[in-house]
């Protein structure tokens, strides 16, 4: 059974793609889209790497924790990054977030985020 994750307190989607999916046969793991730093108003809050992180990481554990899950069960990220250049300050503020589970991560540098973004987020977490 697939159930479509939702919560208000981060950015709608700006395409035909859900916030996240939570698989209850496959051992309730859930699977978020890719998050950049939206605000509330469907805005990039901020140019700074470190706060598009921070607000990336926040709107993922308001996806999760909605949900039933957390940060804290993450099992794997994967970190899309505007400039490779930035990754010390993205990982910097990423450890703050996700320093306790230490989830699997691949990083990789990518030409072109939506609206702009210096840094786009996925996790795959469980119940």
């Amino acid at each position: 059974m697939k159930k479509l994750l939702y919560t208000e307190k981060a950015p709608k989607p700006i395409g035909p793609y859900s916030q996240g999916v939570h698989y209850v046969e496959f051992n309730g793991l859930f699977f978020t889209s890719g998050q950049i730093a939206l605000g509330p108003d469907g805005n990039i809050v901020s140019d700074d790497i470190k706060e598009q992180t921070k607000t990336v990481c926040e709107n993922l554990g308001h996806i999760l924790k909605e949900n039933g899950s957390s940060l804290d069960n993450t099992i794997k990220t994967t970190v899309y990054l505007k400039e490779i250049t930035e990754f010390p300050a993205m990982n910097e503020i990423y450890g703050n977030y996700f320093g306790v589970s230490l989830p699997a991560r691949s990083t990789v540098e990518v030409a072109r985020l939506p609206k702009d973004a210096k840094v786009m987020i996925e996790v795959i977490a469980h119940k």
